[in-house]
């Protein structure tokens, strides 16, 4: 059973070997995504300290994380999203260890994502996922996330599509 919660800085190294188990796991499949310089400390730092940093624990071991917020890139102001009453969230950085790929950690962490945007009023849930990387667009869909558009992020990377979920 995953219990998740608000990571605390002592996490920090435990959260990071998750990312690397992850970012390996994306290697492994050709998705260039993420690399050894994102996410990196200083942003999971700034995300812990910011109170806005979720993991995932199986047995005290973190096996998954994201950010929840309300803060958007500025490049997903061109996207026409369906919900136009400004009370959503996004998830950012959704990560799991890649020994526990497959098997609903994901969608439970989305779940909880999706949950704790309600409790604060929100309608909706944003967030963006790299074109190559059609596990997590897979993913995003089956949960039930609808793509709208696309942005560019990154110099240097191919486009993110944008994908929202009214509830």
């Amino acid at each position: 059973m995953m219990i998740i919660k608000l990571a605390e800085i002592k996490n920090l190294n435990n959260i990071m070997d998750m990312y690397s188990s992850c970012v390996q796991g994306m290697i492994n499949l050709g998705i260039d995504q993420w690399d050894e310089t994102y996410p990196n400390k200083e942003i999971i730092k700034k995300d812990i300290n910011e109170k806005c940093f979720y993991v995932g624990l199986i047995k005290n071991n973190i096996i998954a994380g994201m950010r929840v917020d309300h803060e958007q890139d500025p490049s997903y102001l061109s996207i026409k999203w369906k919900d136009q009453s400004n009370k959503y969230m996004v998830v950012h950085r959704l990560g799991a260890h890649q020994k526990y790929w497959d098997k609903g950690v994901g969608k439970q962490m989305m779940m909880f994502a999706e949950e704790h945007a309600s409790k604060k009023g929100c309608n909706s849930m944003r967030l963006d996922t790299y074109s190559n990387n059609p596990k997590a667009m897979n993913f995003y869909e089956k949960i039930g996330y609808k793509k709208l558009g696309h942005i560019n992020l990154k110099p240097n990377k191919n486009i993110y599509y944008c994908y929202e979920k009214v509830f």
